[in-house]
């Protein structure tokens, strides 16, 4: 499992932890039943604190993403609603994630890409069921 901090950043460290996860569970990266790295791990790996960790695989295991296994560990999760991504769909979030990431870039927060995202959600060049005004330019006007 591969997962990335960026120090500085000012999303949250555990929520860019669980976003990866989430991520990574949903569009199956991670198969069900796959353990993840034990909380001591991952805090180690990552250079965080055991707690925020632990608060993340709480989270994940909340949203039915994770499942802990007394003695065992934390697994991915058997089953879970939304698992089943198309190959487009997951195309379509590979790049909304590049995207988001180059608007922090150039700092735009988390509140400003929402607000970025509902306009062009609501903007009648991309509004669900729009319908296309064409004009055929090989015709003079006055003739049909």
């Amino acid at each position: 499992m591969l997962v990335r901090i960026e120090k500085g950043s000012a999303v949250p460290v555990s929520r860019q932890i669980a976003d990866q996860i989430r991520a990574q569970c949903l569009s199956g990266r991670l198969a069900p039943g796959t353990q993840v790295p034990s909380v001591r791990q991952m805090a180690r790996d990552l250079g965080v604190n055991q707690n925020t960790v632990l608060r993340v695989y709480e989270k994940l295991s909340s949203e039915n993403l994770l499942e802990v296994r007394h003695g065992e560990g934390t697994f991915v999760a058997s089953r879970m609603p939304g698992r089943q991504l198309d190959g487009h769909r997951q195309q379509f979030m590979d790049a909304l994630t590049q995207l988001v990431r180059q608007g922090r870039l150039l700092g735009i927060d988390d509140a400003g890409i929402r607000t970025l995202l509902d306009e062009i959600l609501s903007s009648p060049l991309v509004a669900e069921n729009a319908s296309v005004e064409t004009t055929d330019c090989n015709t003079n006007p006055g003739e049909t």
